[in-house]
């Protein structure tokens, strides 16, 4: 069974003491795939590192994080652009899987929205330059996100809606967008709401994620998340689709290739 994780941040500050050994529990538990998603331009460098050591199971990708989105946002997108350059003009055996993580969150601040805007709409148009699918971080902000996705939308437009946990209708929108449910630990809530509508749609629009170190699925929630912890999202999956977790697994793996084409 071949797991793939479609949203990682493995070089996270909280893995410092135990790095290696939770990417053995990960792979040991049938992860092989970890897709790494980008924050800003203060953890490149530790992205590269984790690559560099796993390069079989590590696969990058470049964006702003948009709670990152401050007073400097030209100067983080400047980074990004570069970055990209370096490794896809230049036609490097390094690569960028993705445009992510990107998006707009008002959660926690709502004081730069029109950047955030500006900084999403200019990755978008990035990943439509070097054909790559965007992953969306969106929270508190569906209809802002679903606004700039509409002036974007387009056959040269698609992804994954990161740690989905909108509406059955928010869900409809993102699939007419092209993107791909990322399920995560949320659905293991009691207050998650997805896993009651879920299995409306086909598990050809799902694929698996952590968001280690963040939101740690049941029996683990409150604590940090790890990668090896997949198998609770799975074991949840198999109830919500009455699947096994070798046709979840094979299924979403398949998913997670025609999004990021490797």
């Amino acid at each position: 069974m071949i797991l793939t994780d479609t949203h990682t941040h493995i070089y996270s500050e909280s893995f410092e003491e135990d790095r290696d050994e939770m990417m053995q529990r990960a792979i040991s538990a049938g992860v092989e795939r970890f897709f790494v998603p980008a924050i800003d331009s203060g953890y490149t460098q530790s992205m590269y590192d984790i690559e560099k050591k796993y390069p079989n199971n590590v696969f990058l990708m470049m964006g702003l994080h948009p709670t990152h989105v401050k007073e400097n946002y030209n100067v983080e997108l400047q980074h990004v652009e570069e970055e990209i350059k370096k490794r896809l003009d230049n036609e490097s055996d390094l690569k960028f899987y993705a445009i992510g993580e990107i998006g707009i969150d008002l959660y926690w601040d709502k004081t730069f929205l029109k950047q955030q805007q500006e900084a999403f709409r200019c990755q978008i148009k990035l990943a439509k330059k070097y054909k790559l699918p965007i992953v969306i971080h969106c929270r508190d902000a569906f209809e802002e996100v679903f606004e700039v996705l509409e002036s974007e939308k387009g056959e040269d437009l698609f992804g994954i809606f990161h740690c989905f946990t909108g509406t059955i209708e928010d869900a409809r929108r993102a699939i007419g967008y092209n993107m791909k449910l990322g399920i995560g630990g949320v659905v293991t809530f009691k207050n998650g709401k997805i896993d009651k509508f879920l299995n409306e749609f086909s598990l050809d629009h799902i694929v698996l994620e952590t968001d280690a170190p963040y939101l740690a699925p049941v029996p683990f929630r409150g604590k940090r998340n790890e990668t090896s912890y997949l198998i609770q999202v799975v074991e949840k999956l198999c109830d919500i689709y009455k699947k096994s977790p070798e046709e979840i697994a094979r299924v979403t793996t398949k998913n997670s290739k025609d999004i990021f084409r490797i």
